[in-house]
């Protein structure tokens, strides 16, 4: 028997997807892990071996409330708070190596994909995300999401991080549509904040635990 969808919650073509605010948008933006990428837990098991290597931590609750900051900029508060000298090149290499170990069992959230699926071709996306390139490329590669998404904002591409707006006013300045005609897909606070602060719609994805 099918379980029944999620309260707040829509199935199509036995697709559950996520309510979209109120609006007529010509644009769809996503953040990529957690929101297009089922990865955050695999993102913390690769953060705590490659930590423990130089003798780091970073305690889950944390790890999330940190999330849609920049790999480096992590690093380097780590170190300051635990008194480390981790070195910010070197740990990021190994974070993102274990990363990429789990991409034979990654998987999309299907409340997103299910929005991907139904607007792709009816309207242009953008993946906007504080990763590197070679990171979203690699986890949209895994999921054979990757020609759906022409358009990439990835660290390094603007200067200030997610609360700061900047990353998505970059995309919609990419895709030629106004701010306030974008909706995006957010897992994190910050990320959250920044859409906002963009003038933008948002779609919030709820954590790995609550869907």
């Amino acid at each position: 028997m099918t379980p029944p969808p999620r309260a707040g919650s829509a199935r199509e073509n036995g697709r559950v997807r996520l309510p979209l605010p109120d609006g007529d948008f010509q644009a769809y933006l996503f953040d990529c892990d957690g929101t297009i990428t089922d990865s955050m837990p695999a993102h913390h098991r690769a953060w705590t071996a490659a930590l423990a290597e130089w003798g780091g931590e970073f305690p889950e609750d944390l790890f999330y409330a940190w999330g849609g900051r920049p790999v480096t900029e992590i690093i380097e508060d780590l170190n300051d708070r635990y008194g480390l000298a981790m070195p910010v090149e070197a740990v990021a290499a190994r974070r993102e190596a274990l990363f990429q170990e789990s991409f034979g069992e990654m998987r999309a959230v299907p409340g997103v994909l299910g929005h991907i699926e139904e607007a792709y071709a009816r309207v242009p996306f953008a993946v906007v995300s504080g990763s590197t390139r070679e990171s979203v490329t690699a986890s949209l590669t895994a999921l054979g999401l990757l020609d759906r998404f022409p358009v990439m904002v990835c660290a390094g591409d603007y200067a200030k991080p997610k609360p700061n707006p900047e990353c998505y006013l970059m995309a919609a300045q990419l895709l030629a549509v106004p701010p306030a005609a974008c909706v995006v897909f957010e897992d994190t606070e910050l990320g959250v904040q920044a859409a906002e602060a963009a003038g933008m719609a948002v779609v919030r994805v709820p954590p790995p635990w609550m869907r």
